[in-house]
């Protein structure tokens, strides 16, 4: 089998929509964040499918930035940087809650709920050192790199960019989450998740149209000559 630009830009747009349909379906089925559920089988199926939802993004994202890389300018690389390094980090973050909250939730519960306690914005009762800080960063990456890649592609004009005005508008509506409940506040992703759905339909699509020949080409009909030089 071939591997060619084409087909690998096209795996970045499945890729991208895959990522935007997980981090929708998340939302509604996640267990509750507290020690009890840690244990749980669809707390590790949950987690799972976050970590998916952040690999697929990550190569998702990065088609998609190719495939404008001149186009989006400096703009367009920040903006990448900062999201593809939320991935990144959910990434681990997300590695910690499948495999390792679940073998320490009966020796240390209060850690367990604290650790699950910074994403809702719950003060810990306990030392998780730079946890708050960390994820703190993450939230910045995420909304800041969101807003910045959503502008830089919809400047770009190669993609659609009602799925670019999309990605930037969801990332700052997230903000709304800080003052909700944590249950509620997760729903702000789903703008997100559909935005991701958009931009890697039409980064798909956009690859699988065939290039129009050039109207200056010429056309050589079986009688006529072909020059040589």
């Amino acid at each position: 089998m071939t591997i060619t630009t084409s087909a690998l830009t096209r795996g970045a747009g499945v890729s991208a929509v895959l990522s935007g349909l997980l981090f929708i379906l998340i939302q509604p089925i996640h267990p509750p964040e507290n020690v009890a559920a840690v244990t749980g089988t669809a707390w590790v199926v949950i987690a799972l499918m976050t970590i998916a939802m952040a690999v697929l993004g990550l190569a998702g994202l990065t088609g998609i930035y190719f495939r404008q890389v001149r186009e989006s300018g400096p703009l367009g690389l920040l903006g990448y940087v900062m999201l593809g390094g939320f991935y990144l980090v959910t990434t681990a973050w997300t590695f910690v809650e499948a495999f390792v909250l679940p073998q320490i939730a009966d020796d240390a519960p209060r850690f367990v709920d604290d650790f699950l306690g910074v994403p809702a914005g719950v003060s810990p009762q306990g030392d998780v050192g730079s946890l708050p800080l960390l994820f703190t960063a993450v939230s910045v990456l995420y909304l800041v790199g969101g807003l910045v890649f959503g502008i830089a592609v919809y400047r770009a004009r190669i993609l659609q960019r009602g799925a670019a005005a999309l990605l930037a508008v969801g990332t700052v509506l997230s903000l709304a989450a800080a003052v909700l409940p944590h249950s509620v506040g997760r729903y702000a992703a789903v703008p997100v998740g559909l935005a991701m759905v958009w931009l890697g339909w039409s980064l798909w699509s956009e690859q699988r149209t065939p290039a129009a020949p050039s109207a200056a080409q010429p056309h050589n009909s079986p009688g006529a000559s072909v020059p040589t030089r």
